[in-house]
């Protein structure tokens, strides 16, 4: 239902139908079809749209806010879409800036959950109890912190376990005390007794971890009647991407910001919900028909992606799961090609014969490289592939891979630039403090934590206060001071120096960093790629360092800044640009689409994943499955080995029950009647022909 902007300050008085038709429609919902259409204009409670993989949801999101702002008057900065990535939000906010233009857009907020928590973070501090120069703690910062705790370097399966156990209570809203009032096991005993150290370590250190982001926000949005009324004030309509993927806190969060006025639209598929493992609870879904009685759902079936053909095939599939809401998908593209399924030898086969497909089939297609996308249940079945890929010489690109800057060693070694820089950067000197190790315990740090909130200065600057040494042992006290006058000294050294770059090498020697690299590693060779990759940042410093023409006008810190700023989402867009076959998990695909897609090893215990049958979760393996079939445009290959190995040992497989789900009219076996031509035949023969020309001339 649309309203015009006249009509939308006094939406709660248009009670007749004759009112409501006063408002006519615009080109805010031209060339949509009539379910879009429907969602765009329903504006006057809560909505639910239930969209299907390719169903435009992304135009109907971005189309409703252009509706909201230039049809019902509704200010730019009063309107709020959120969504789960910087990626979706960047290219939420481009299309809607396309929609509107001028004026009319400024402020409106399209952010990820965690961007809008941090955005309340920095706003009100002290409702958090945080400084305003607090640290936000990444993953790898946790883990160190956990390993820590325990006294455990090398012990990753347990840091990981209470990691993630610490992590699911955040989502799910329960403080360590609450935690260790559930807690039913030894096990749990013991992560809900870490969980309150740990938090007692992130107040001291004046940090938040990435959960906290969002659930700190949201409990303080429940129990805060003026912070609540604040953000509801600010927010008159609100719009949510991915629904299915929300947590408890996530949906708190939005409760919280829609208030008794309930105007938003959430848009999500529980049938591309595959983020259990993080908390994400597609019952969310169900749960907002309870709590909103009012409920309109309007659901988005025609696909705009897939032929027929592949969508007769998701729909068989995933109608094997229980649902709450039915839908069928459905699309204008023709029925398309059959889906063909492979059966394969072993893995070495499968490997040999996906690469081999795709050369042969972009060469009789005259297709592009980009066209083509693997997808897989978990990294490892990449390696064999690529091994392939390399010997036929095709160029691939593996997704969702660990980029440069993120990779620890990377990390370290900026930790290190970014305090040289900015001696008031808690998290840097969080992060470099012990590595290589110092001898500085995490108790230790957490009282100069407390002490430097005391002080109201940054972590470094409190190591050399005298009054300190009240607080910690004279030990401790003098491995402190002893680290921040180095750091003091090798400031100097970087920044006021003749040669920046020397003195950064020298630096890393002073640490021993190669040999701590040695020591942490799990390998030589392992060492040797990390160390390698410190020397091709040093590389990149120097070429920054090298393109400033003007002796007077070098300065290392705006350099170092310019590292510490760069996107990583830039270089990613680079590379997306390039001629290569894409590899990537089933997960990593969500949100993609591909020409032509093939999935590999449609095994049991590698999809459905043995840890999900064995745990009874095998719905949501399903749910992947229906994911990776819903990324093909125009083609759709699946493949599996007859024999795989485990342990060194090759044994038979099962064929995935995934495959017995497939409609069988649908499919084309390999080995029975292809159904080709003999023109196709023959071209088919002649490209086999020719890359062995290739391979071997």
């Amino acid at each position: 239902m649309r309203l015009c902007r006249e009509c939308w300050p006094r939406r709660g008085q248009l009670t007749t139908i004759a009112g409501l038709l006063n408002c006519l429609p615009d080109a805010s919902v031209n060339n949509l079809n009539p379910r879009q259409r429907e969602a765009v204009l329903a504006i006057t409670g809560p909505v639910l749209v239930l969209a299907g993989a390719g169903s435009g949801k992304t135009s109907v999101i971005t189309r409703k806010i252009a509706y909201l702002i230039q049809d019902c008057g509704v200010p730019a900065h009063k309107i709020l879409a959120v969504t789960f990535t910087n990626k979706a939000a960047r290219e939420m906010k481009e299309r809607a800036a396309k929609l509107v233009h001028g004026p009319e857009a400024r402020g409106l907020m399209v952010s990820t959950f965690h961007t809008l928590g941090l955005t309340m973070l920095k706003r009100h501090p002290e409702t958090f109890g945080l400084k305003k120069n607090f640290s936000i703690f990444d993953a790898e910062d946790s883990r160190t912190l956990l390993g820590e705790l325990l006294h455990k370097e090398n012990a990753s399966d347990k840091i990981d376990l209470v990691r993630n156990l610490i992590s699911g209570y955040k989502n799910e809203l329960m403080l360590p005390s609450e935690a260790m009032s559930r807690a039913e096991t030894d096990v749990d005993v013991f992560a809900a007794t870490v969980y309150e150290q740990y938090e007692r370590h992130l107040r001291a250190y004046n940090a938040v971890d990435f959960d906290d982001l969002i659930v700190r926000p949201t409990l303080a949005l429940q129990n805060d009647a003026t912070l609540r009324e604040h953000w509801q004030n600010r927010v008159h309509y609100l719009l949510v991407d991915e629904y299915q993927d929300t947590n408890a806190a996530q949906y708190s969060m939005v409760q919280n910001l829609v208030g008794a006025r309930a105007t938003f639209t959430a848009v999500g598929d529980d049938d591309q919900s595959i983020y259990a493992w993080r908390g994400a609870r597609p019952e969310n879904m169900a749960q907002l028909a309870v709590d909103y009685p009012q409920l309109k759902l309007i659901k988005l079936e025609q696909n705009y992606r897939s032929t027929s053909r592949i969508l007769k095939a998701a729909n068989a599939v995933i109608a094997n799961n229980p649902h709450v809401f039915e839908k069928q998908l459905w699309s204008q593209h023709g029925m398309g090609e059959p889906i063909r399924v492979i059966q394969c030898g072993s893995e070495d086969s499968e490997a040999e014969k996906v690469a081999t497909e795709i050369l042969n089939h972009k060469l009789m297609q005259r297709t592009e490289f980009r066209d083509y996308a693997v997808l897989y249940r978990g990294n490892f079945q990449a390696r064999v592939l690529e091994t392939k890929l390399r010997e036929l010489q095709v160029p691939y690109k593996i997704s969702g891979g660990q980029s440069f800057f993120a990779r620890s060693e990377i990390k370290d070694v900026m930790a290190y630039l970014r305090l040289v820089i900015n001696p008031e950067d808690d998290n840097a000197f969080l992060r470099i403090i012990n590595t290589p190790k110092r001898e500085i315990g995490p108790a230790t740090l957490e009282k100069l934590g407390g002490y430097s909130q005391q002080r109201g200065c940054a972590m470094l600057l409190a190591c050399d206060e005298m009054g300190l040494g009240l607080h910690v042992g004279e030990r401790a006290h003098g491995r402190l001071q002893d680290f921040a006058q180095w750091v003091q000294d090798t400031a100097r050294a970087i920044i006021d120096g003749d040669d920046p770059l020397a003195a950064i090498k020298q630096m890393l020697s002073d640490i021993q960093y190669q040999d701590y690299l040695l020591d942490s590693s799990p390998t030589p060779k392992a060492a040797e790629r990390r160390m390698e990759s410190v020397n091709s940042f040093l590389a990149s410093v120097q070429r920054l360092w090298d393109k400033v023409e003007d002796e007077e006008d070098r300065d290392i810190e705006a350099v170092i800044r310019k590292l510490v700023l760069l996107d990583l989402l830039e270089q990613q867009a680079e590379e997306d640009n390039s001629d290569k076959v894409q590899l990537m998990t089933l997960h990593a695909a969500k949100g993609l689409e591909f020409p032509h897609v093939t999935l590999m090893g449609l095994e049991e215990d590698l999809l459905p994943h043995r840890n999900s049958i064995e745990a009874g979760t095998v719905e949501e393996e399903r749910r992947l499955m229906y994911v990776g079939i819903t990324r093909a445009k125009q083609t759709l290959t699946l493949t599996y080995a007859s024999k795989r190995k485990f342990g060194g040992e090759s044994l038979p497989t099962t064929p995935s029950r995934f495959l017995e789900e497939l409609p069988a009219d649908e499919l084309e076996w390999e080995g029975r009647s292809s159904g080709r031509s003999i023109e196709q035949k023959q071209a088919l023969g002649n490209a086999h022909l020719s890359n062995l020309k290739n391979l071997f001339g």
